[in-house]
């Protein structure tokens, strides 16, 4: 699987040259499954474009309460309304610049199943909890926090992605064999409740994913997929990395 997020870029001129351009370059990969997730003001036009494509598309964000007074922010039936497949849920971003925390988002999470919305669940640590040597503990205790309110049956409605936040938009990846080892991690913390969901649910990679390394990674065995921020604003590149996926 291959999820593009847009982060806070495009307009309406250049996302109709980059959804039109990225349906005719993936129309015939049918070995994996593709999707882009827009800002949300956009969501209409990819609802248009998209329909009727193998591309899916999603928003980026979401409340984690159905309504309220919460002025600015999106509710889960919004994003339904507009034909979503997928929302990101507690993207690094998120986390840090908006403070989302760990029950917040696992809020979200149980909010966008009840909906019918596919949530793509980012989790992943810091450059300083990484040089600190507690990935693992980071990574559990995100990981925890969405097990404990929806249990692995809810887990399974979902996707994960795991985000090393100092790979993000910096070009200095993770190695293939420093991914695996933390989707290793991650697989065997669900298979510890479910063995059977632990095979089967999807953990995409982020941070830093580019036509260069693409192939690598996704050949790693317990990589299933690319969470690509810079690589999908551009058409070619992104087609490029899902070719790899396909």
């Amino acid at each position: 699987m291959v999820v593009g997020n847009w982060k806070m870029y495009g307009n309406l001129a250049w996302n109709k040259t980059l959804l039109e351009s990225l349906v005719e370059g993936l129309r015939d990969y049918r070995n994996a499954d593709y999707a882009v997730c827009v800002p949300t003001p956009y969501l209409f036009q990819a609802q248009a474009v998209l329909a009727g494509s193998n591309i899916a598309w999603g928003g980026q964000n979401m409340h984690q309460f159905e309504g309220g007074a919460f002025t600015g922010s999106v509710a889960p039936h919004m994003l339904v309304d507009f034909g979503c497949s997928y929302v990101i849920i507690g993207h690094s971003e998120r986390r840090e610049l908006c403070y989302e925390s760990d029950p917040v988002v696992a809020a979200k999470f149980e909010v966008a199943v009840k909906v019918g919305i596919k949530p793509i669940f980012c989790l992943g640590e810091t450059r300083e909890e990484y040089e600190a040597g507690i990935t693992e503990e980071v990574v559990a205790r995100q990981l925890d926090a969405v097990l404990s309110r929806v249990g692995p049956d809810g887990l399974a409605e979902g996707v994960l992605a795991y985000e090393p936040v100092w790979a993000i938009g910096t070009g200095r990846g993770a190695s293939p064999a420093q991914a695996q080892a933390v989707h290793a991690f991650i697989r065997e913390r669900i298979a510890e409740q479910d063995f059977e969901v632990a095979s089967h649910i999807k953990i995409l990679h982020g941070g830093s994913v580019r036509v260069a390394n693409a192939a690598q990674l996704l050949s790693m065995p317990d990589i299933d997929g690319a969470l690509v921020g810079n690589a999908s604003l551009v058409a070619d590149q992104f087609i490029a990395i899902c070719r790899a996926a396909n």
